[in-house]
C-alpha cells in the first residue's frame, strides 16, 4: 500500500496539467501509447506461446500413451483373454492424472480406468473426442484428450481414449499470466512517470524561453540572455537565434530612443517660440475677431500640449540614457501636498480634498520631481472621473515608508489592464483613449520618477468604483 501511494503521488507530480494542446502532454501520451502497445503485444504473445508449450508437451505425452496401448494389449492378450488384457493394460498406464478407456463402435465401454468406474458422472466418456489431442474444460477442471482407433492382431476393437488432467498446470499458467499482467501494469506506470520526467526535463529550455519572454521588458533587452549549457544542440541553436533576436530588438529600441530624444530636442525650441508668439498675439490682439481669437486660442493650447509632450519625451530619454539626476533631500511633505492640491484646484476647477495626517511627515525625495509626480496623478484622476465626483489626496506614514494616495471615483480600470497602465503610450479602454489631453506618458513618467527616488508606485482599482494610486517613498533615517 505504501509503495502504491508513493507511486501515485509521483505519477500525479510527473504528469502535466491536462492541456490537449501542450507538447509535453502530447509527447507523453504518444510515447506511452506506443510503449503500452508494445508491452501488451509482448505480454499477449508470451502468454499464448507459454500455453502452447504447455499444451504441446501434454499432447505428446497422451499421444505416446495412445500409440503404446495397442502394443501392451497384444502382449497381455497372449497370456489372458483380450478384454482382461485391455483392462490390465489400462490399469498399467493409468496414473493419478491420466485416464484411459476403450469404446466399441456401438458406443459401449469395453474397459476403463478405475477412477472412471468410481465416478462415472465426472468424466469425458460422453464427449466426442477427435484424433488430435484437444483441451477440454469439464466441471471446473482442464483435460487434454484424444481418441485413436484400436486394432489388435488385425482385429478392430473400437477406439482407445486417453485423457490427462492438467488443472494444476493450467492454474500455474493462469497465476503466471496474472503475475505478468501486474508486472506489466507496474512497468507501464513507472515508464509513464519516467517518460514524463524525461520529456519535462528535455523541454525545460523551452520553458526558460517562455519565462524569459513573459518577464522581459524593453529595459532588459540588452542584458536578457539564455544560458543552456547542457541542452541538446537543437535547443542551443534555438537559444542562440533567440539571443540574436533580442540583440536586434535592443539595437532597434536604442535607435528609437535616440531618434525620439533628438526629435524632441530639436522640436521643443521652435515650438516654444511658436507658443510664445501665439500667447503674445492673443494678449495684444485687441482688433482680432472672435473666430480669430478662438482659432489662436486652440493653436496656442495645442502648441503648449505639444511642448509638454516633447518635455515628457526628453525626460524619459534622459532616464533611458542615465542623464536624469535627482536631488534627494529630507523635507516636510505636508506643506508640499497642500500646495499641490491648491494648484490642482485652480487649474482643474474641480473638488480636490486632502486627507493629511496632523503629524508632520518627513520624506527623502526630490521636491520638484515629487511635485511633478503628484500633479500628474491628480491630473490623471481628474481626467478619468466624473466632474461632480471629488478627488482625494491622502498622506500618512504607516511604517518605515511615507505613503501618498490619490483616489478617484471614476469608472475604474479593468484588472487585465492594471499591469500595463504604467507602460509608455499605453491607453487601455476606449473611454480612456478618447479623453482629451492624454498622451499615455503621464503614468510612465510617474513610475520613472518615483523609482528614481527609491520609491514604488502601484494601483488598486475596481470597475465602477474608482481607482487608488499609491506612492511609497523612503523616510529619512
Amino acid at each position: 500500500m505504501k509503495f502504491s501511494s508513493r507511486l501515485l503521488k509521483l505519477l500525479c507530480k510527473a504528469l502535466p496539467k491536462f492541456d490537449p494542446f501542450s507538447l509535453q502532454l502530447r509527447l507523453t501520451v504518444g510515447i506511452a501509447a506506443v510503449s503500452i502497445t508494445g508491452l501488451s503485444a509482448v505480454a499477449i504473445w508470451t502468454s499464448w506461446y507459454t500455453q502452447q508449450i504447455l499444451i504441446q508437451a501434454q499432447k505428446h505425452h497422451i499421444q505416446y500413451l495412445s500409440d503404446r496401448f495397442p502394443h501392451d494389449v497384444e502382449l497381455y492378450s497372449e497370456m489372458m483373454p483380450l478384454e482382461i488384457g485391455m483392462q490390465k493394460a489400462i490399469e498399467n498406464l493409468t496414473t493419478g492424472d491420466t485416464l484411459l478407456w476403450v469404446r466399441r463402435s456401438d458406443g459401449s465401454i469395453t474397459a476403463q480406468s478405475s477412477a472412471l468406474q468410481l465416478n462415472p458422472t465426472n468424466h469425458l466418456l460422453s464427449s466426442q473426442i477427435p484424433l488430435i489431442p484437444k483441451l477440454y474444460r469439464v466441471n471446473g477442471r482442464y483435460w487434454i484428450a484424444c481418441g485413436t482407433p484400436l486394432q489388435v492382431q488385425g482385429e478392430r476393437l473400437g477406439k482407445i481414449y486417453v485423457a490427462k488432467d492438467i488443472t494444476s498446470e493450467q492454474a500455474m499458467f493462469l497465476s503466471l499470466i496474472r503475475t505478468l499482467g501486474i508486472a506489466s501494469l507496474l512497468s507501464i506506470t513507472v515508464m509513464i512517470v519516467v517518460i514524463s520526467f524525461y520529456i519535462k526535463r528535455s523541454l525545460q529550455p523551452l520553458c526558460q524561453m517562455s519565462q524569459l519572454t513573459q518577464t522581459i521588458s524593453a529595459d532588459d533587452l540588452g542584458q536578457a540572455r539564455l544560458h543552456l549549457d547542457k541542452a541538446p544542440s537543437e535547443m542551443k541553436e534555438l537559444a542562440q537565434t533567440f539571443d540574436n533576436m533580442l540583440n536586434r530588438l535592443f539595437e532597434a529600441w536604442e535607435q528609437q530612443r535616440q531618434f525620439v530624444s533628438n526629435v524632441s530636442h530639436e522640436l521643443r525650441t521652435p515650438l516654444t517660440i511658436v507658443s510664445g508668439y501665439l500667447q503674445s498675439t492673443l494678449r495684444r490682439g485687441k482688433n482680432l475677431t472672435p473666430p480669430q481669437q478662438e482659432a489662436l486660442g486652440i493653436a496656442a493650447a495645442e502648441a503648449d500640449r505639444t511642448v509638454q509632450l516633447l518635455q515628457d519625451l526628453l525626460d524619459l530619454a534622459r532616464v533611458d540614457h542615465g542623464r536624469m539626476h535627482f536631488h534627494l533631500e529630507p523635507f516636510v511633505l505636508n506643506d508640499l501636498v497642500t500646495e499641490v492640491v491648491e494648484m490642482a484646484v485652480q487649474y482643474s476647477n474641480r473638488v480636490i480634498d486632502s486627507d493629511i495626517n496632523r503629524e508632520l511627515i518627513e520624506v527623502l525625495a526630490d521636491r520638484d520631481r515629487l511635485k511633478q509626480v503628484l500633479l500628474n496623478l491628480i491630473d490623471n484622476a481628474v481626467k478619468y472621473s466624473d466632474p461632480d465626483q471629488p478627488v482625494t489626496v491622502k498622506l500618512d506614514k504607516p511604517g518605515e515608508q511615507v505613503r501618498i494616495q490619490v483616489c478617484d471615483r471614476g469608472q475604474g480600470i479593468p484588472l487585465a489592464q492594471q499591469s500595463r497602465i504604467f507602460e509608455r503610450f499605453y491607453r487601455g479602454d476606449e473611454n480612456r483613449a478618447r479623453s482629451p489631453g492624454g498622451t499615455g506618458l503621464g503614468l510612465s513618467i510617474v513610475k520613472t520618477l518615483v523609482e528614481g527616488m527609491g520609491g514604488q508606485v502601484s494601483v488598486r482599482s475596481q470597475l465602477s468604483q474608482g481607482s487608488v494610486f499609491t506612492v511609497l517613498l523612503p523616510a529619512p533615517s
